[in-house]
């Protein structure tokens, strides 16, 4: 019923895996990791921690699961260690998800119980705050003169043997 969102929910965790992993072996200093660019969340490792806990915030509501308790942690200072077993924690949990009918009507109450949502909106909001901060992060990179990986769906797809050439 969900294959449909296989491809943009794998993508969503490839290319912060990919941003992570890329930023990771740069061996940035502390203080380039500090970073902001104009209009940006913050550094980049703070970026890369908040593109990871809300993806999995927005998850756990998706999936109604007490799994991954990391992401409501307000102010979890961490590393990029940390935050690569907690990109996959959340993949798999996704791949979980993605397994079973996901009723996007769902009403979930949000914000102390003053609001109320339906859950496809979460689903929206994943992909959509996930990029919006990658894109941040690809931007502080290219002021540190650095270039950054290309994450986006085609490349995806190419390393995913999900785009070919034809003979």
């Amino acid at each position: 019923m969900n294959e449909v969102l296989f491809d943009a929910i794998r993508h969503n965790n490839w290319a912060t895996s990919e941003l992570l992993t890329f930023c990771r072996d740069q061996q940035l200093t502390p203080e380039q990791l500090q970073v902001t660019g104009v209009g940006t969340f913050g550094g980049i490792l703070a970026t890369l921690q908040h593109i990871i806990t809300c993806d999995a915030s927005y998850l756990r509501r998706l999936a109604d699961s007490d799994q991954l308790p990391w992401a409501d942690d307000d102010n979890p200072s961490t590393d990029f260690a940390t935050l690569a077993e907690w990109a996959e924690q959340t993949r798999l949990l996704w791949e979980d998800l993605l397994t079973r009918p996901i009723d996007v009507e769902r009403v979930i109450i949000v914000d102390n119980g003053t609001r109320a949502c339906h859950a496809g909106i979460f689903l929206a909001q994943a992909l959509n705050h996930a990029n919006h901060h990658r894109e941040q992060v690809c931007a502080i990179l290219t002021g540190l003169t650095i270039d950054p990986p290309d994450i986006q769906a085609w490349e995806y797809a190419w390393h995913t043997s999900r785009i070919w050439d034809l003979p």
